[in-house]
């Protein structure tokens, strides 16, 4: 990545995701169940959206499916991972890599095959994704629910799905292939949706 834009310099987010992949944690390339069931849809035409990222597996499956991607993620340690595997592979120029806080981020274009995000949660980003996504294209999303909390009390309500959601976030024109729960005793439960917009 190049230089780190000045609103993320001392980003907590930033410092501690760049710290964590640093470490030698948190990132595998393998790609994620949601991703996979995703793209075997039958997506429209298009690129994908992967957000808040990191060393993502997903990114790396889709632009082998020939698909262009936005990665987009806060930690340039992670983006930097993602693009030495990109190239490794030889498909780094089908993985566009975006340092940015999520929560200023707008679509670029506005009308993408698939938006996916497997691990981050903000009401106010949520929107904006759905958005983004073309018509008869597929939005994919998996975060802590306020379950995994009991797990993990540290962690931030505001960053854990209430019932019903996101599902019950989707604005008009979704619709809904599946919403599951996915109960973890050690690590919290998380809920995966998967939905399609309607042409």
């Amino acid at each position: 990545m190049g230089d780190v834009p000045a609103d993320l310099a001392a980003h907590p987010d930033r410092l501690r995701w760049n710290a964590r992949y640093e470490g030698g944690s948190g990132g595998s390339f393998e790609p994620h169940p949601l991703a996979e069931a995703a793209l075997a849809l039958g997506l429209p035409d298009g690129a994908v959206a992967d957000l808040a990222c990191g060393p993502s597996g997903s990114a790396l499956l889709a632009a082998v499916a020939g698909r262009r991607v936005t990665a987009v993620d806060v930690s340039e340690v992670a983006l930097d991972l993602l693009a030495a595997e990109a190239r490794r592979r030889g498909l780094d120029a089908l993985i566009s890599c975006v340092q940015a806080d999520l929560s200023g981020w707008r679509p670029e274009p506005p009308d993408y095959a698939l938006v996916l995000c497997t691990g981050y949660w903000d009401r106010a980003v949520f929107p904006v994704a759905a958005g983004a996504v073309a018509e008869n294209g597929a939005l994919g999303w998996e975060a802590f629910t306020a379950e995994a909390r009991r797990a993990r009390p540290g962690l931030c309500p505001a960053w854990c799905l209430e019932p019903g959601e996101p599902a019950s976030l989707l604005p008009e024109g979704f619709t809904v292939l599946s919403q599951d729960d996915l109960p973890d005793t050690r690590h919290g439960t998380r809920r995966r949706l998967l939905a399609r917009r309607e042409s």
